[in-house]
């Protein structure tokens, strides 16, 4: 599934041509950091710009990496090295397969870098070589022998060459690259090669502790299962290379997974002002500034959130809504989660007036109108409008059961699987609101197991968080020993959260454990003290 939405992404991804022009291909950005690979070129701008390509790589921004590549090229047309990384970052990577459109301009720069490669160093000969297979002449249709083989390649180059911390790192990218997204069993144990993958990015950093591609692959590796092994690697990438907003941005994934949710607001309003200096300078096009920038501030108003900053939350989700022109469009969906970030931040902070006064979508779009309908049903429901709030859930059903929504992706997971859990969600409101809490119950419970069915994905694709509506109607109706359970459940999933702890503060007070309720406050002003709301009325 994931598959079929990144190769409709990739298709929007285009790069410059492999022929250089006699002008300047890329701009020299200033705060790249002091990484640095001695290629094969006399050009000492040749070699700042393979090294400001070879960044960009390693920050995922492929796409100016090419041209930073180009330049490099330009100035110093013998660079086998220069030619190496233009084919490097034309390809695949966790986050999008390959552009068949991108192959013909891979191969050629591969084959330019073979011609030129007598000129380069034993181990930059090594990747040339182990370069070459991962790449044809032509597209073809299933890519996965090809990855494999250069990830093979690369594992032995990384074998000849232990203590070069580039090749360490670029050889985890390689077997990362053959099971995107997919390192760790269901019971969170590591796959075999996820052990490897951990094995030789512990080593690259505990020789190389500053190496960009090391930390951020390291942190992607550890945020699903074992976030807390990434907490130095965050603290070391964060301010490494402060103008490529992917890496600044990144530290937010450890902060969101361990409870620093003020941590991750500001990596991601640091990652946004990056980001938007690089925008004004580059006028970058490709999946850079439609997929990484967007993320930037779909992660700052999640953490926002979970941290009670609620005017910061409404400002970025708001930012998100410049992407809904573009939501209707073929082989746009993915941008329609993004685009209604700001309806699911009003539904969370409780801002009904506005999701009222929010205009319906096209028809045409079935995820926006489900969204819209499930927004404004709680709106209803919480205003004490429980008839119009029954006709919206009636609108929003077969939206969400709507087939077409499961070929159509947010992030990690299909449009259908985030939208059919605002069916159970608003049940269960609804039903509390009209006194039936047995009912109320066993929606929620299945909003939770619909939640918790989601395949992994960062910011957290469901925004708001079943398990604080099922608690509050639980101590609602006096129910605090099943509501404490509840809470505990979320603290273990969202750790240290406000809304979590007082939640869970207040199921144990009711049952008479005061103590233990008045030892949470310490932990509770410290979750909640950048808020700018209520916790009372937040949980």
């Amino acid at each position: 599934m994931r598959i079929a939405m990144l190769l409709a992404l990739a298709c929007l991804i285009q790069v410059a041509s492999a022929q250089p022009t006699p002008e300047r291909i890329a701009p020299l950005l200033d705060g790249m950091g002091g990484h640095t690979r001695p290629v094969d070129t006399a050009d000492p701008l040749a070699q700042r710009y393979f090294d400001q390509g070879l960044v960009l790589s390693f920050a995922f921004n492929h796409a100016e990496a090419v041209r930073a590549f180009q330049e490099a090229q330009r100035l110093d047309p013998s660079c086998a090295m220069c030619a190496w990384g233009e084919a490097l970052a034309l390809g695949p990577h966790v986050n999008a397969p390959m552009n068949d459109a991108d192959v013909p301009a891979a191969w050629a720069a591969l084959e330019r870098a073979r011609v030129l490669a007598p000129t380069a160093s034993s181990v930059n000969r090594a990747l040339i070589d182990a370069l070459g297979m991962r790449y044809t002449a032509q597209p073809v249709a299933d890519r996965s022998a090809l990855d494999r083989a250069y990830a093979d390649a690369m594992r032995a180059v990384a074998d000849r060459f232990p203590d070069d911390a580039d090749v360490q790192s670029l050889f985890a990218e390689a077997l990362m690259d053959t099971m995107p997204w997919d390192y760790w069993h269901e019971d969170g144990s590591p796959k075999p090669e996820t052990e490897e993958i951990l094995a030789t990015l512990d080593r690259t950093m505990n020789s190389n502790p500053d190496h960009p591609l090391a930390l951020h692959l390291w942190i992607h590796t550890v945020e699903k299962q074992r976030p807390e092994l990434g907490i130095e690697a965050a603290e070391r990438l964060g301010p490494l290379v402060p103008s490529a907003g992917h890496l600044v941005h990144m530290p937010g994934h450890i902060w969101i997974r361990v409870g620093r949710y003020h941590d991750a607001v500001l990596a991601n309003q640091q990652a946004v002002l990056a980001d938007d200096d690089y925008l004004a300078q580059c006028h970058a096009q490709g999946l850079y500034p439609i997929g990484y920038v967007p993320h930037n501030h779909h992660f700052l108003w999640v953490a926002a959130a979970l941290a009670g900053e609620k005017a910061t939350a409404l400002e970025s989700a708001g930012h998100m809504g410049h992407h809904a022109p573009m939501m209707g469009e073929e082989g746009m969906e993915f941008l329609q989660h993004f685009a209604l970030s700001l309806v699911y931040a009003q539904a969370l902070f409780g801002e009904w007036d506005a999701i009222l006064a929010t205009p319906a979508p096209p028809d045409s779009l079935v995820y926006p109108m489900g969204v819209w309908h499930f927004a404004r049903g709680l709106a209803f429901t919480h205003t004490g409008r429980l008839n119009d709030a029954q006709r919206e859930l009636d609108a929003l059903r077969p939206l969400a059961a709507d087939q077409s929504l499961g070929e159509q992706f947010g992030g990690l997971n299909t449009l259908s699987a985030i939208l059919q859990i605002a069916d159970p969600y608003l049940t269960g409101e609804l039903a509390a609101a009209r006194g039936d809490v047995d009912a109320a119950v066993d929606a929620l419970n299945e909003a939770i197991r619909l939640e918790d069915g989601l395949t992994y994905d960062e910011p957290p694709p469901w925004a708001l968080p079943s398990r604080w509506a099922l608690g509050r109607v639980l101590l609602d109706a006096g129910r605090a020993a099943e509501a404490e359970t509840v809470y505990r459940a979320d603290l273990a999933i969202y750790p240290e959260n406000g809304r979590g702890l007082y939640g869970l503060q207040q199921a144990l007070r009711a049952q008479g454990h005061d103590a233990e309720a008045d030892a949470l406050q310490p932990r509770i002003d410290a979750a909640w003290q950048h808020a700018d709301i209520d916790l009372a009325g937040a949980h």
